[in-house]
């Protein structure tokens, strides 16, 4: 034993303990009350925990190193986040994302308003990639249709939840998707099917709810809402539709089934989508660039948004590389902490002996981190950088815990009522969240299926099994 590691002192639980505190404080008191920037924060927060590791024995290279080894592992994902981007805005430009939401807004019958609600803003958030624009654009429009009907409106509002989460959960084009996988270090594509364990049995769950709960032989044919209908008549005048536009996530579809690289296979769909917007659609190469970069704007078009309501450019309106910067100084920031924590963390983990404790304790943190913090990416960033290890010393691959705080953390912030998600649905459906919160099904039943799996084995996926040295540390902590 060097003389170095002679010097290091036993930290004692209370102590490891100190930058998860000092981190929560800061974060509801500087970004919860005062409203400061997360980023300052989160280096404060690095700070302690660099300088209680510096405190225990370790030196500045020490803790330089395990920052660096964290953001290096991080950078593919990263370069995956920002091809994200780009894919947005260029699907946006060629018509494929439009072309979708509008199949998806013809072909859904409102007749049953409910299971309606819910499969029309799966389709439109699955498409789009954001729970707020479908929740503030087909779901009011369907807000507006179980208004006239003998319908309640919090399960109208639950379903309307339930189906704009469904899709931030699972969609490539979600930015907590991606996160996700980012801080749990897994691929996007692997931690999507992993995602379906739960994901799956919960929609089908949400669905037969809204079905019964939702159905009456009195309501007979109901006409399409008229905001619905002013979404796809305006879609209609702006792109020239075609099932050619399809393509680019047909590309992506078959390379994440042959498992081909990520980051090339985004770029060519991306260029894909900058031919089809040319061709098809009339625009120009240059602002193909623009909206592949910046993010696309329905000014690009000659008529721009004149005799378009305002439902559509909120809805289109976004992608593009640079709309994926914040997130990534985000990560860097909170990376920074991460890798000052790693050095003190294993502490914390002692208590933790199976599979089953290891996702309560992580479907527990994450909600608490969501509740104490207001903010859907520190809820998925904190619990991952926690438990990451624990995972991995349990042998147990890294989308379990990707799976497991997209569960607790991303479907669950919109049903606290003081998050920001939870403020937002609230207001743009006009019904208050613990009155939408028992309908709001796909949100909730997720986290009793994590635990069960946790508990049983069932849908855990496995490196390896834990080696006998590791469980024999485990004891000895």
């Amino acid at each position: 034993m060097s003389a170095s590691e002679n010097k290091k002192k036993t930290l004692s639980f209370g102590l490891a303990l100190i930058p998860i505190i000092a981190m929560l404080l800061l974060l509801i008191v500087g970004y919860g009350v005062m409203g400061l920037r997360i980023e300052p924060l989160l280096l404060c927060s690095a700070a302690v925990a660099a300088a209680l590791a510096w405190w225990q024995g370790y030196c500045w290279e020490d803790i330089i190193n395990s920052v660096v080894d964290k953001l290096a592992k991080a950078m593919p994902v990263i370069m995956i986040l920002i091809c994200v981007g780009g894919l947005i805005g260029t699907w946006m430009f060629s018509g494929t994302i439009p072309y979708m939401v509008y199949w998806g807004l013809k072909l859904i019958s409102p007749e049953y308003i409910l299971i309606a609600a819910f499969f029309l803003t799966s389709v439109v958030s699955v498409c789009t990639g954001t729970s707020w624009g479908s929740a503030g654009t087909v779901g009011v429009a369907l807000m507006g249709v179980a208004s006239g009907l003998d319908v309640s409106l919090a399960a109208a509002a639950g379903a309307v939840v339930s189906g704009a989460y469904f899709g931030d959960k699972i969609s490539p084009l979600s930015d907590s998707t991606n996160f996700a996988a980012i801080v749990a270090d897994t691929t996007l594509f692997e931690h999507i099917q992993h995602l379906m364990w739960t994901t799956i049995p919960t929609f089908i769950l949400a669905a037969v709810v809204y079905l019964v709960a939702g159905h009456s032989s009195m309501i007979g044919d109901v006409a399409t809402p008229q905001r619905v209908t002013d979404i796809v008549n305006s879609l209609e005048s702006l792109y020239h539709f075609n099932i050619i536009l399809i393509l680019p996530p047909v590309i992506v579809l078959w390379g994440a089934i042959r498992k081909k690289p990520v980051i090339p296979l985004m770029l060519s769909a991306c260029v894909l989508a900058l031919i089809l917007g040319v061709v098809m659609q009339g625009l120009s190469v240059k602002q193909g660039l623009d909206a592949f970069i910046d993010g696309f704007n329905l000014s690009m078009f000659p008529q721009g948004t004149e005799g378009v309501i305002a439902d559509v450019p909120r809805l289109l309106n976004r992608g593009g590389m640079f709309s994926m910067m914040s997130t990534i100084l985000l990560v860097f920031c909170a990376f920074s902490f991460a890798g000052a924590l790693t050095i003190i963390i294993n502490r914390l983990l002692t208590v933790i002996k199976s599979v089953g404790q290891l996702i309560a304790a992580t479907v527990a943190t994450t909600i608490l981190v969501t509740g104490a913090t207001s903010d859907g990416k520190l809820a998925l960033l904190v619990p991952a950088e926690l438990f990451k290890d624990a995972y991995r010393r349990m042998g147990l691959d890294n989308k379990n815990l990707s799976r497991t705080i997209e569960d607790a953390g991303t479907v669950i912030e919109p049903l606290l009522p003081w998050t920001s998600a939870g403020v937002y649905m609230a207001t743009t459906l006009g019904v208050s969240t613990l009155d939408l919160l028992p309908w709001a099904v796909q949100c909730y039943a997720a986290i009793f299926f994590a635990l069960f799996y946790g508990f049983t084995g069932i849908g855990i996926a496995r490196t390896a099994a834990p080696t006998e040295q590791a469980q024999k540390s485990a004891v000895t902590e």
